[in-house]
């Protein structure tokens, strides 16, 4: 084996391996961009060659098909937005740090126009199979994400013993998802809904802060209501 080639393997790409990853690259961004601007009817193989700058043919050379390019889209979307909020949600310390931290990043996603993205895949699943098991693994790293902090958060709360931090993951994204879809319809009901969250999280916090006689007697109460429940 030749050092070149054992050069390329342990390092960066080089040349056309390079020009190959920009291609790709180009065509990732393009087809969020063309989903953001002309939604998911008009997202054809042309749409995001032209907005990528590159020539339509190279979406099937590197993809095969426009459903293959927009589900790699999604999960590399998925990937860039998660990453980017991952430190802050590692420093996150209650249910309402967590709350109002998800009022903030979807502002900043509103406004990045990952929103729409997200409305676009989520609308385009129904009618292209292909798209929902990538739509699905994009929120799945959300979800994932969401999941650590809920599992740290409720420790050692009345909470912890009676909350499934998986199930709950799901519906605060969920919840976050409709919301962010919702906005677009009904923005005075959106704000609203995120109002009452961040309510729930200020009766955490106040739960938390109970003497420890209050916190046994709050969980006796949850044990005997889920008791009831049964």
């Amino acid at each position: 084996m030749s050092g070149d080639v054992k050069e390329r393997k342990a390092g960066e790409p080089k040349g056309q391996d390079a020009r190959s990853q920009e291609t790709r690259d180009k065509l990732l961004e393009g087809a969020l961009r063309t989903l953001v601007e002309q939604g998911i009817a008009k997202t054809s193989a042309r749409a995001i060659a032209t907005t990528a700058g590159v020539n339509q043919a190279l979406v099937f050379y590197h993809f095969g098909s426009v459903d293959e390019l927009l589900a790699a889209a999604c999960r590399h979307g998925a990937e860039l937005r998660v990453a980017r909020h991952r430190e802050r949600l590692h420093a996150v310390g209650s249910l309402s740090e967590l709350l109002a931290f998800g009022r903030e990043m979807h502002a900043e996603e509103r406004d990045a126009g990952h929103v729409a993205v997200l409305g676009q895949l989520l609308a385009g699943a129904q009618s292209h199979p292909r798209l929902a098991p990538a739509t699905a693994a994009g929120l799945d790293l959300w979800i994932a994400e969401i999941e650590r902090v809920l599992v740290r958060v409720l420790a050692g709360t009345p909470l912890a013993e009676f909350t499934d931090p998986a199930g709950l993951a799901r519906a605060v994204a969920a919840s976050f998802v409709g919301l962010e879809l919702y906005e677009g319809v009904d923005p005075a009901g959106a704000e609203a809904a995120l109002t009452a969250l961040e309510q729930l999280g200020a009766l955490m916090a106040a739960v938390e802060e109970l003497n420890p006689v209050a916190r046994r007697a709050v969980t006796y109460t949850l044990r005997r209501q889920g008791g009831r429940g049964r």
